[in-house]
């Protein structure tokens, strides 16, 4: 009922919209109701705390992430966010939710990180859907080459799929981390072989994985898993040079929810202790056992020299995504201005200053993944990449700026944002009046809006929204050796040598 103000839920009309869209020809976008009923309709095997669960799209852990989900199809119908949330099918010339389109300019790139951090600001967390939008990206540019050198098929199918996905408005969960096991052991020399996930049976019409992928964002709230490699692959290797899309409730998969700090403050009554009314994230161990892939299905079988490709083309992308921090850093940037005007100090000359640096922080995000988007390039595909050397320099800051934000925000906040009783105190009758009394701010703010701003604070950088403000920014779309490996690797340091040595005189 919280969220009606956010979900327009005109079912006769969007129904009257499908009949008229069917007869001229346009995809059906799915709004945040139908988004909601599709998950209904799957059968997928969820555990959480040590039970199966029954019920995952009501259960109230979850459903705030399936929340912020449903705002990006919910906002694909704003006419105020068209240009954000919409874009023209390559393929089929039809009108389509930008999370399942591929890239045809720069100005896709651009408008991505845009609608990233528009849709940050309205969720303040993780909405989940980049990680598909990416390795779509990414199977079209890599699968083509295949074709290109093996003379293989894969860009027609993956093609297949990928206007089934735009035609159905799906959400694809973007599967590439392994558990790894041993890392300093290579795949085919783990001392358990499913550390990666990896063909174990070759048949006539597909074949047989087993293996698990971990970290897995908002995995039970889509309706396809794209599998990828996580690592460049050798030779010996080549049974774990796989990739291939099955449908969220394939037979063999089953789904292991990961704890988040203060998760189950969403099972108490109440609500102001959750910090975010609204929204929230999800992280899942996805386990693959023995799962049968059919062969339209797979986009890459032991084509190990392409491993490394695939990976690195998907982490440009996804670490370009990270403008989704960007959106909710403006939100702790208003909350922490909010506080600071709740605590009567906003001013006093060093919060300004504070607040000055949290958005010099956060714009200086946006600068870096708005540049990797404009400097972005055509591949031989057809599809747009964005500058990969950029989109690793702008994740590098992503590892480091949240952080410092965070750090100013609670700075801010002062230490009640640890220390301050629960609601349900709050909502005693024996002793809330005291609480009520001696947890009043600044004059012209209730303690109730005090205590709400500064549990928004502790969600978003301690709680379970910290998730995906800051260890997502540390190492979602890798560590950050891994930016500093490719940034080392793209550098054209012996280009600076020779233009340092000309200018002072030295032979080059």
């Amino acid at each position: 009922d919280n969220l009606q103000f956010l979900f327009r839920r005109q079912t006769d009309s969007n129904n009257r919209i499908a009949v008229q869209a069917t007869k001229w020809g346009m995809s059906i976008m799915m709004d945040a109701k139908q988004y909601e009923e599709s998950l209904r309709k799957l059968k997928l095997v969820v555990y959480m705390f040590g039970k199966r669960m029954s019920n995952v799209v009501d259960d109230p852990i979850i459903r705030p992430s399936m929340n912020a989900v449903a705002v990006t199809y919910e906002l694909a119908h704003r006419p105020e966010y068209a240009d954000l949330m919409t874009a023209t099918s390559h393929l089929t010339g039809k009108k389509i939710n930008r999370f399942c389109h591929i890239h045809q300019n720069t100005n896709d790139l651009t408008m991505k990180s845009k609608m990233g951090r528009m849709l940050g600001f309205h969720t303040a967390c993780c909405f989940q859907r980049c990680v598909g939008m990416d390795a779509i990206n990414a199977l079209s540019i890599v699968t083509f080459d295949i074709d290109k050198k093996r003379g293989t098929h894969y860009n027609k199918r993956f093609l297949k799929f990928l206007e089934y996905v735009q035609e159905n408005d799906l959400t694809c969960d973007g599967a590439m981390t392994d558990p790894k096991g041993d890392r300093g052991a290579a795949p085919r020399d783990q001392p358990d072989l499913d550390a990666y996930l990896h063909v174990v049976e070759e048949r006539k019409d597909g074949i047989v994985v087993c293996g698990s992928k971990a970290h897995q964002t908002g995995a039970v709230n889509s309706h396809e898993i794209i599998v990828m490699p996580t690592i460049a692959m050798r030779e010996e290797d080549r049974d774990y040079a796989i990739s291939f899309a099955v449908p969220s409730d394939t037979v063999g998969i089953t789904y292991v929810i990961g704890r988040q700090s203060c998760d189950t403050r969403k099972l108490e009554n109440g609500c102001v202790d959750r910090g975010n009314q609204f929204f929230g994230g999800h992280e899942a161990l996805v386990i693959f056992d023995h799962v049968f892939v059919p062969w339209d299905r797979v986009f890459m079988y032991r084509e190990y020299e392409f491993a490394g490709s695939l990976v690195e083309k998907f982490s440009s992308y996804h670490r370009q995504s990270y403008a989704c921090k960007v959106g909710v850093g403006d939100v702790l940037i208003g909350a922490s201005q909010t506080i600071a005007e709740y605590n009567g100090v906003s001013k006093a000359s060093h919060v300004k200053d504070k607040i000055i640096e949290m958005n010099h922080l956060n714009e200086t995000l946006y600068c870096g993944c708005l540049a990797c988007a404009s400097e972005g390039h055509k591949e031989p595909s057809g599809t747009y990449c964005v500058d990969t050397l950029l989109a690793n320099v702008h994740k590098q800051n992503v590892t480091r700026f949240p952080y410092e934000i965070a750090r100013i925000a609670q700075d801010i906040a002062g230490g009640l944002m640890v220390t301050l009783p629960s609601e349900a105190d709050f909502r005693s009758p024996e002793i809330g009046m005291w609480l009520e009394k001696y947890y009043k701010g600044a004059k012209d703010a209730s303690t109730e809006d005090r205590m709400r701003v500064l549990r928004l604070i502790e969600n978003i950088t301690l709680g379970s929204a910290a998730v995906g403000y800051l260890t997502e920014s540390m190492h979602g779309a890798g560590s950050p050796q891994a930016q500093r490996i490719m940034i080392s690797r793209l550098v054209n340091l012996k280009e600076k040598q020779r233009q340092a040595k000309r200018l002072c005189g030295i032979n080059v």
